[in-house]
């Protein structure tokens, strides 16, 4: 068999014709997106570069500040073994798979295929017989040419949500290290407040024995003792809802740092707070919130939407398709290599949309809405992360405050419950202001045990309104 084909030049020649037919290609226009920068409250300071990445490094594991080593060893470990961070993990291989798939899109397809027949045949008539073999093999290829980049920026539009699913692994840190955070230092609260209870009702079992040692000399009356009885049943009443907390607590801790509630009933108790932070100054360079994964996660919606929009806008126009395949037809086995037995072919084709009923315009339509729509979650992430960090700061100066009054307050109620207690023991007051005092310690102590752990609190979620949390970006050669 003679050999035909298509030479290189005609396909050269069709594809340049094609490109003579374009007038123009089109762009997708977007609004200009909302900066940090425009949005910030006057009295932030507008830092520098250097400035702002050292403060990223100092946030990115802000818990030590705490100096607390339990505290440490709990947000390590949640963020290496939390069920929903190995989740999000899955969500950013998904998110790796299909980027390679759009990427699979640019390059041609190639398949090959072999083939044998035979034939054996008998003729009754000549008493003859005869038969015959083929054998063929081939290589086909298709390439769809991305001639005006439509292939290109879905690419692109991948390797935006790719990196946006990055961000929200790391948002998803800064979410759990916070988490593990408060729910340390509730547990902490809880186990103060319970050795307050319980030292509160040593004191209070200490008033009913001397009561009750004066009722049976005949000094005292049984209404004194059933007073101080009830109050010392009021005090230990508290102790059961304090140790279910507790260990709500704990269980809850389990569950963040991916361990069984089991398991985590070893974790040592301690009757005092992790050290409050130094305050961040209220000058908070203007750059820093940018390391907040949520608003960079946005950022990569808004690029991939754009991405999108644009790949949309080049389905307009023409696409070019080349195909080609080269074959082997021999009779017998001998003829493999033999050149005459080569087929090949190359075949160009040029397709463009005349008349869609309207397909590509409303698909066009759509992705600008949902570009704009980026753009405005965008903005609206950046006016809830100002909103945060100045929240966080409020509560932290208001908190502080509220705490300096409540431990004068503590410290004059535990002066007073001595001085009545020498003042009844010599005869100079009486049981009720005792009982009176006791009680009133214990609830100033306990507003202000409740009102520390929540400028702790206040301090994890300044840290966390800040995006702190997350060191360096993932790298995908990790997973």
């Amino acid at each position: 068999m003679k050999r035909s084909h298509s030479t290189p030049l005609s396909i050269a020649l069709i594809s340049l014709s094609s490109l003579a037919l374009i007038g123009c290609t089109t762009t997708g226009s977007s609004p200009e997106s909302t900066t940090i920068s425009q949005r910030i409250p006057e009295n932030w300071a507008h830092g520098s570069e250097t400035m702002s990445q050292a403060t990223a490094v100092d946030l990115s594991g802000w818990w030590q500040r705490f100096g607390d080593p339990v505290l440490n060893d709990l947000i390590v470990e949640a963020l290496q073994n939390n069920t929903d961070s190995r989740s999000a993990l899955s969500s950013i291989r998904q998110a790796r798979a299909e980027r390679g798939l759009a990427n699979a899109q640019l390059w041609p397809s190639i398949d090959a295929s072999a083939g044998a027949s035979g034939s054996h045949v008998n003729n009754l008539n000549t008493d003859n017989t005869s038969s015959s073999e083929s054998y063929s093999a081939g290589i086909d290829a298709s390439w769809e040419v991305d001639l005006f980049g439509q292939q290109a920026k879905y690419l692109e539009a991948s390797e935006a949500e790719l990196a946006a699913s990055v961000e929200d692994f790391h948002d998803a840190q800064v979410s759990l290290a916070a988490e593990v955070a408060t729910a340390y230092l509730d547990l902490r609260a809880y186990e103060i407040q319970l050795g307050i209870v319980q030292e509160n009702l040593s004191t209070r079992e200490s008033t009913l024995e001397i009561i009750q040692w004066q009722e049976q000399a005949g000094e005292g009356d049984a209404l004194s003792t059933q007073q101080s009885l009830s109050t010392v049943e009021q005090a230990r009443a508290q102790i059961p809802a304090l140790e279910q907390s507790i260990q709500e607590i704990r269980n809850s801790l389990a569950i963040l740092v991916g361990r069984t509630p089991a398991e985590l009933q070893s974790l040592q108790s301690t009757a005092k707070f992790p050290q409050a932070p130094d305050q961040l100054t209220r000058t908070i360079p203007a750059d820093t919130l940018s390391q907040r994964p949520d608003l960079r996660s946005a950022e990569r919606h808004i690029e991939a939407a754009a991405a999108n929009l644009t790949a949309t806008e080049r389905s307009r126009l023409p696409s070019l398709n080349l195909n080609g395949s080269i074959g082997i037809e021999a009779f017998k086995a001998g003829d493999w290599l033999d050149p005459e037995q080569i087929i090949s072919n190359a075949i160009a084709s040029l397709s463009a949309p005349i008349w869609d009923a309207g397909r590509i315009s409303r698909n066009i339509e759509i992705q600008k809405e949902t570009l704009t729509q980026a753009y405005l979650n965008y903005e609206s992430e950046v006016l809830a992360a100002l909103a945060e960090v100045e929240n966080a700061l409020s509560s932290i100066d208001q908190l502080n405050q509220e705490l300096a009054i409540l431990q004068r307050a503590s410290a004059a109620a535990s002066k007073a419950t001595e001085l009545a207690q020498m003042q009844y023991e010599s005869g100079e007051a009486d049981l009720l202001t005792v009982l009176d005092t006791q009680r009133t310690e214990l609830s100033l102590d306990q507003d202000r045990i409740s009102t520390q752990a929540e400028v702790l609190q206040a301090h994890v979620e300044l840290y966390k309104a800040l995006g702190g949390g997350w060191s360096t970006p993932l790298s995908l050669t990790q997973l």
